[in-house]
């Protein structure tokens, strides 16, 4: 109904065999034609920016959970968010590595990283995945600014490395451009620093997309969504989207970026990050859905 036609689910951080579990209901549903992917946000992420996730439920890097899961998936894994600076993520043998073994995408968020490991983590993926041409050949960052050490001109986090990194075709970013996660006028600077065909503007949605204020749950924890943003009932941090991706692509417009870039971010971008030639354009011989 709100025109959305190939949906990627995301799992957030859990147990391990809850994970397994989920990832095997969500491969039901791709192998139906129902989603187009599984995301997992987690569990190798950083407490200290986990934000609507339980850091109880954190884990140290398992690259024989990434191949198990990857295994539950049937072919259906597309990404997986990770924290560049938690060792075992990056490195060789790393589960970075174990992502592109298995045909998967490292996507790099909830982190604390200092300056330069997000960079080197990029270059480090890049490489890797240019090499074998797993699905696509840029990492992803997630929801960029969103769970993440903010920008300082002391401290400059991992920001500024996502941002150079999309600018040089390195690394797709990702913005939820709904008008709560991030400024408009934020995410119209950043088409205009990267270039419109490095951004994938998505929904981050959780239970309450589209559904009244009220309470919900996300993953284990209790979320209350009062006047349209959901929030942590206990602790008031942001907790997914509650927006179509028909309103982020409103609301993008509306902050000044031009309808035809803000179109590709939810269209042939993100299609090129799925490794999907059949998706995201208006062309003979692809999808007309």
């Amino acid at each position: 109904r709100a025109g959305t036609t190939s949906l990627v689910a995301s799992l957030v951080t859990a147990s391990p065999g809850t994970l397994l579990e989920r990832t095997a209901v969500l491969a039901d549903l791709a192998d139906a034609g129902e989603i187009v992917g599984i995301h997992l946000e987690g569990p190798f992420l950083s407490v200290a920016r986990c934000g609507a996730q339980d850091p109880d439920l954190m884990q140290a890097p398992d690259v024989g959970l990434v191949r198990e899961v990857a295994r539950v998936a049937r072919g259906h894994l597309v990404t997986m968010t990770v924290a560049p600076e938690v060792p075992g993520v990056a490195g060789s043998g790393g589960v970075a590595d174990a992502l592109a073994d298995v045909g998967a995408l490292p996507s790099f968020g909830h982190t604390d990283a200092a300056a330069g490991e997000m960079r080197a983590a990029i270059e480090e993926s890049f490489a890797r995945l240019a090499a074998d041409g797993v699905r696509s050949r840029r990492p992803t960052v997630t929801h960029l600014f969103n769970g993440m050490r903010p920008v300082a001109h002391r401290e400059a986090g991992p920001i500024p490395d996502c941002l150079a990194a999309a600018a040089k075709g390195r690394a797709v970013v990702e913005l939820v451009a709904d008008g709560t996660h991030v400024h408009p006028a934020v995410v119209r600077d950043v088409f205009d620093m990267v270039g419109p065909g490095n951004v994938v503007l998505v929904t981050d949605a959780m239970a309450a997309a589209g559904m009244p204020d009220g309470a919900y749950r996300l993953g284990s924890l209790d979320v209350t969504v009062a006047d349209g943003v959901a929030r942590l009932t206990h602790g008031g941090a942001i907790a997914g989207g509650t927006a179509h991706l028909s309103q982020v692509l409103r609301v993008t417009v509306e902050g000044g970026v031009p309808l035809v870039d803000a179109v590709r971010a939810v269209t042939a971008t993100p299609a090129e990050v799925l490794g999907r030639q059949d998706l995201g354009r208006l062309e003979a011989g692809v999808r007309a859905d």
